[in-house]
């Protein structure tokens, strides 16, 4: 892919990027204007799901009965929900419909299946409910085409990381922290990669939910009051994910409530909080040893984190004690703030398919080419 910044042809250049990650907490909504080299975030919105609508789709992201009939109509609520997210946004905004150019939409990953005989990922949110209800054209179902291509499917924010945070002057590493972590190195020379690391938050706020009734363990307070069990964490990571060779990407599917439960039966004498705290650990120690061993220590001394994951100062600690000759900050010293990045990212890819631009980074997915992603709902 071209590393030189999009350049557009008319003056007023707005989209609105739509995600949900794995956590499945709810939707980050932004507007974004890309009528300069530099994306310039006008609004942004967070629209948080219920706890019946959370555990759909905890409930469809495992395999089930009756999945079909959950599905289809989990479908049609998420896209209304997303449709309403951006209408909210530009209400906010000051902005009308007839102003936005396209919707990129991620969905909501209820499969990821990238190693299965027959390669698949799902997202739901039906976008002709998004392209209906709001009357902005909507992109969408971004991951398919580049299995398509022979990728994975994901990760695909690392051509957006590649277009507005790689420097000519320092090597970088971005690491995404949501459900699952990812991470992008941006060498000044040579191509760039990006990979899936193995669980972001999404086992820490599973356990959290499930001990504390909490959504989420904020700024990893009770882990950081708990001790790591080493035993245990060598135990979660002997999970086969961490020994596949790169390009790679994950989901909750292999990192699931029913996978750690099976893993805690063999350490039922660890307490809640030191589970707590060594599921912190398992993401900080993953990421990191994801980080030296694929990448040359020598060539890269600045990371940057975005995601929920950075909110996380407990996590945080634990990745600067794991790779101390690196300097860690957040995005926000790049110009976009750490908790909106994917949603810009996916109004970037929406630009990228209306423009019939490829959106892939086949350093990151293993696809066979680079190919324009998604598919395109007339408003």
């Amino acid at each position: 892919m071209s590393q030189n910044k999009p350049m557009l042809q008319s003056k007023n250049q707005l989209f609105v990027g739509l995600m949900s990650g794995t956590s499945g907490d709810g939707i980050d909504a932004a507007i974004v204007d890309f009528s300069s080299a530099t994306p310039k975030v006008l609004r942004t919105l967070q629209h948080n799901f219920d706890t019946p609508t959370r555990e759909r789709i905890k409930q469809l992201a495992q395999p089930g009965a009756n999945e079909l009939d959950t599905y289809g109509e989990l479908d049609i609520e998420l896209g209304q929900r997303f449709a309403q997210a951006v209408i909210d946004l530009l209400a906010d905004a000051n902005i009308s419909a007839d102003e936005v150019v396209a919707i990129g939409s991620h969905g909501q990953t209820v499969r990821h299946r990238p190693r299965f005989n027959y390669p698949f990922t799902l997202q739901i949110g039906d976008p002709n409910v998004i392209a209906q209800q709001t009357g902005i054209t909507t992109v969408a179902d971004f991951r398919r085409r580049d299995m398509a291509a022979g990728g994975q499917g994901a990760p695909l924010t690392p051509a957006f990381h590649q277009s507005f945070f790689r420097s000519d002057q320092q090597s970088r590493c971005i690491i995404n922290i949501g459900g699952i972590s990812n991470i992008t190195y941006l060498p000044t020379n040579g191509d760039c990669i990006g990979f899936d690391c193995g669980p972001g938050n999404t086992l820490m706020d599973y356990w959290v939910y499930t001990q504390r009734q909490q959504a989420y363990d904020q700024q990893g307070e009770w882990a950081s009051s708990g001790i790591i069990n080493q035993e245990l964490l060598l135990h979660l990571l002997d999970h086969p994910f961490f020994e596949h060779a790169i390009p790679k990407s994950t989901g909750p599917e292999d990192f699931s409530p029913q996978w750690l439960n099976k893993v805690l039966k063999a350490h039922n004498d660890v307490s809640p909080v030191d589970v707590q705290t060594t599921l912190t650990e398992l993401t900080a120690y993953s990421i990191a040893s994801a980080t030296k061993l694929h990448l040359d220590a020598q060539n890269y001394t600045e990371i940057y984190l975005c995601g929920g994951g950075n909110a996380n100062t407990y996590l945080v600690s634990r990745l600067k004690y794991h790779l101390p000759q690196c300097k860690i900050g957040a995005t926000d010293t790049l110009g976009i703030e750490a908790d909106w990045v994917e949603a810009v990212a996916f109004a970037w890819l929406a630009m990228r398919t209306i423009e019939g631009l490829a959106g892939n980074l086949t350093g990151a997915t293993g696809a066979r080419e680079e190919v324009v992603l998604g598919g395109i709902f007339q408003a």
